[in-house]
């Protein structure tokens, strides 16, 4: 009879132990970063009336005869389930979402403490603390390297108060664009000038026939690669090119016309190689010259849609004038004939038209004969070397004052002063060569080119000040500037600028670079010293092969330090994670330096990996410290002493410390609190569990009371 008793009272116990920990629960529902806890049961040890036996025989085993003796509590189980995840408005609170701890220790680090209330703060001393005043654990940031090395032992952390960043020399310029490849450029500035008279080249070798914005020697475009001034690509290729004449080929037949039954059987030579015959028939005895000269005249016109010679007669002379203008594209240049019968001989020849022809191996620029050309600066001198080789007054000096230049908006001006013997009036003809133009054909005309060029045909009389001028030639380019700084903090505009300067069919194109910064800092050794010329070269499927050079030295001549060795990143050999060439428009999609000026800590926000980015007057940020994560084998092994803090046991396991969000760590969400996993409809439902329970118990002590009483009351 008094077990009974006794089971109810262990039963009253462990339910009165249950109660106080749902009470514990509901008690702690809006505890940052609670963890519920659940009372075990099991019953206690049974008294045994009669044993199992085994069967035997013909009989049956039997089970043992066993009353227990109440229940305990035997244990207690923390859910570390997750909580919600509430948005706060502080920048310092700190949510983890997923398995792991935060790590806080009460003495400077000789003991930690765990917790998963991230209400976290800065005190006086710039400690990160909690609501103990305990400083959480991590790694702060390397001075030396400027990076939080993770690996290292925790520590506190700490950010001084007022803290500020002194400047940062630029060590990196990481630059990302695409130079227009195609045929078709948006971005694109005038060929560079280049002056009248002999080419620098030959006064002054090693230097370039150009000169830059600058006034400075440098290499003349290749007009290969040039563009017009729509930015159409003249894709010049081997042997196209322009006739040029600056005056009209023209002869006079070297004997009289004579009457009678002459007729006229004469050959002109074409541009192509091939002839053209004219002859006339039907001549007879009783002809005049001048009617003979009629019918010479009119055979000759009648070709001149192709051999472009004109004919007429002199009455005064008695002769036949011949003129081909040089200015008709389909027609044949020049004088060239041999005679049969009539009043001409070959030396009625005569050639003013030359064919200027592109050649990207090298340029012949003598006068007298055929030209070839490479940059704009060659064909510039091979015409003006043609233009003065006209000796009026036949006294073996070449002397008159005719200048052509390439002018500051890329185009050709001709110019004829007047002033010397040699001068005369120039009749410039300009007109396209296509396959008619050279023996054997095998070229198309450049219409592009052609078109450019054919602006300059005028008439410049000589001592006029009038001027022809081509329409202009320009280079594709693009620009990219970003500020760099010095150890001062002082900024300077670092500038590049690319110009398409050569096309190699098998390899691909060629770009200049120049790296230009204000005065008076400067990159370079030699004048001018705030320049520095390059090159960048693309492979034939846009990536990057290669270019220089790969750093500058910077001196800003300021105070700071000299010799500050920057960096160009324009991308890795064969790749595309840089600089490329492709048929797109020329822009830049990246620029960046790694430098800044000082500046004070205006604010600090906490990223998902628990790093604490520091944000300066200066515009930059970068992390300060990071908060360290423990996580262990057991967490229900913990032990709570308060204050939402847990501390290691034995059956908890040693922590894991590292990063959040990293070997099975949750992460960290900042500007937000974890919320108490307590489900308050479970634990009012758990409260009426454990009413019953013990109002049960209750009933088996009454009914083991009035069972007592019942007894006693035999002796009655």
């Amino acid at each position: 009879m008094l077990k009974s008793l006794y089971s109810g009272v262990s039963g009253l116990q462990s339910h009165q132990v249950a109660m106080d920990v749902e009470s514990n629960n509901i008690a702690n529902v809006n505890t940052v970063g609670f963890k519920y806890s659940r009372a075990n049961f099991s019953d206690l040890l049974a008294q045994t009336r009669a044993i199992a036996t085994a069967p035997q025989g013909e009989l049956g085993g039997k089970n043992p005869v066993q009353v227990g003796l109440g229940s305990t509590v035997s244990s207690m189980t923390r859910i570390f389930s997750q909580g919600s995840v509430q948005n706060s408005d502080k920048n310092t609170d700190v949510a983890i979402q997923g398995d792991g701890f935060f790590i806080i220790s009460p003495d400077g680090g000789n003991t930690y403490k765990y917790t998963r209330a991230g209400d976290f703060k800065f005190d006086a001393g710039g400690n990160f603390v909690d609501n103990n005043g305990y400083i959480v654990q991590g790694w702060l940031r390397d001075q030396a390297t400027g990076f939080v090395d993770s690996t290292a032992p925790i520590v506190n952390i700490n950010i001084p108060p007022g803290l500020t960043t002194p400047a940062s020399p630029t060590q990196n310029v990481v630059i990302k664009a695409n130079l227009n490849s195609g045929p078709l450029v948006g971005t694109f500035s005038p060929a560079y000038t280049v002056a009248s008279g002999t080419p620098n080249s030959i006064t002054n070798p090693g230097e370039g026939d150009a000169l830059d914005a600058n006034g400075n020697p440098i290499e003349a475009d290749d007009l290969g690669v040039m563009f017009n001034e729509s930015g159409e690509a003249f894709n010049l290729q081997t042997g196209q090119g322009i006739w040029a004449s600056f005056q009209n080929s023209t002869t006079v037949s070297t004997n009289v016309v004579a009457g009678g039954a002459v007729d006229l059987d004469i050959t002109f030579t074409l541009d192509d190689g091939t002839t053209k015959q004219i002859t006339t028939t039907g001549g007879v005895a009783g002809n005049t010259a001048a009617q003979n000269a009629a019918r010479y005249v009119s055979a000759i016109n009648a070709q001149t849609s192709t051999t472009g010679i004109t004919a007429s007669y002199d009455t005064v002379s008695n002769k036949i004038n011949l003129i081909n203008t040089n200015n008709n594209g389909s027609a044949s240049h020049n004088i060239r004939l041999t005679a049969v019968t009539g009043p001409f001989t070959s030396a009625n020849d005569s050639t003013t038209a030359y064919r200027y022809q592109y050649d990207p191996t090298g340029a012949t620029t003598v006068a007298g004969s055929d030209k070839t050309f490479t940059t704009i600066a060659d064909l510039r001198y091979a015409m003006e070397q043609q233009a003065r080789a006209v000796d009026v007054d036949a006294d073996a000096t070449l002397e008159n004052n005719i200048e052509i230049k390439i002018n500051a908006q890329g185009k050709f001006e001709i110019t004829n002063p007047g002033g010397t013997d040699d001068d005369y009036d120039i009749n410039l003809a300009i007109t396209g060569m296509n396959a008619n133009s050279i023996v054997g054909g095998g070229i198309t005309e450049n219409t592009r080119f052609t078109r450019s060029m054919e602006a300059l045909n005028s008439t410049l009389p000589a001592g006029s000040t009038g001027t022809s001028f081509s329409q202009s030639f320009n280079a594709a380019t693009h620009s990219a500037s970003i500020d760099i700084f010095d150890s001062l903090g002082s900024k300077h505009t670092l500038r590049t600028e690319y110009r398409k300067v050569s096309v190699d069919t098998a390899t691909g194109s060629t770009w200049t670079m120049k790296v230009t910064v204000p005065e008076p800092a400067s990159i370079n050794t030699v004048a001018p010293t705030n320049e520095k010329m390059g090159s960048i070269r693309f492979n034939n499927d846009g990536s990057l092969a290669t270019y220089n050079p790969p750093n500058i030295s910077f001196t800003a001549n300021n105070g700071s330090a000299p010799n500050q060795q920057v960096a160009l990143e324009l991308g890795t050999a064969n790749g595309f994670d840089g600089m490329t060439s492709f048929d797109a428009a020329s822009s830049t999609s990246g620029i960046s330096q790694d430098g800044f000026t000082g500046g004070d800590l205006v604010g600090i926000r906490i990223d998902q990996s628990g790093t604490l980015i520091g944000s300066f007057s200066n515009g930059r940020s970068f992390g300060l410290a990071q908060i360290g994560m423990a996580k262990f084998t057991n967490n229900e092994g913990l032990t709570t002493e308060g204050g939402n803090v847990y501390v290691q046991t034995a059956n908890s396991g040693d922590p894991i410390i590292g990063t959040a969000a990293t070997a099975g760590r949750g992460f960290m969400q900042s500007a937000a609190l974890e919320a108490s996993n307590v489900d308050l409809s479970l634990s009012l439902t758990q409260l009426i569990i454990i009413q019953r329970g013990y109002q049960a118990n209750g009933k088996t002590i009454t009914t083991s009371d009035e069972l007592l009483d019942t007894l006693i009351g035999l002796k009655r």
